[in-house]
């Protein structure tokens, strides 16, 4: 039998017992579902960000070695002055870099806010902020809420 159908012939307690575990099933879900979306959105930040890294990396530390190695070879080649290849290098090394930067772009763009888990939250928020409090809570009795303990169920 299921909690709709047994409703009348359950006590107070049990209805409270079966709202707490059912709120609280609520909340584990909507936690899931959150860790679940972002999850997808930090594999596409990482990406992201080993793109732009490697962009950085690609600038910084190749361009010393590569650079007289390739004006070199590209002076050989050629015949142009020395500087003219210097100045070809150095035109190829940000033309990669360029690209890189432009994929890591791209990757950043992609990642999105979790809408699913955003929409779940004020639904469910909108639906527990019409609820009533319990006439108690108003006068509170003398009692802090700090004060009232927590059931496990």
């Amino acid at each position: 039998m299921s909690a709709a159908d047994d409703g009348g012939n359950r006590s107070l307690g049990q209805l409270v017992a079966t709202a707490t575990t059912e709120l609280s099933a609520l909340m584990h879900d909507e936690i899931a579902l959150a860790k679940a979306e972002l999850r997808v959105g930090a594999k596409k930040a990482a990406f992201g960000s080993g793109a732009g890294i490697a962009a950085g990396v690609l600038i910084l530390f190749s361009l010393p070695v590569l650079s007289f190695a390739l004006a070199y070879g590209l002076r050989s080649w050629t015949g142009l002055g020395l500087a003219w290849c210097f100045l070809i290098v150095g035109g190829i090394y940000w033309l990669i870099a360029g690209i890189l930067g432009l994929v890591a772009l791209v990757k950043f763009k992609k990642v999105k806010a979790p809408k699913r888990s955003i929409a779940s939250s004020k639904e469910s928020a909108a639906i527990l902020g019409n609820v009533k409090p319990h006439p108690r809570a108003a006068g509170n009795g003398g009692r802090s809420v700090r004060d009232v303990t927590r059931s496990s169920a």
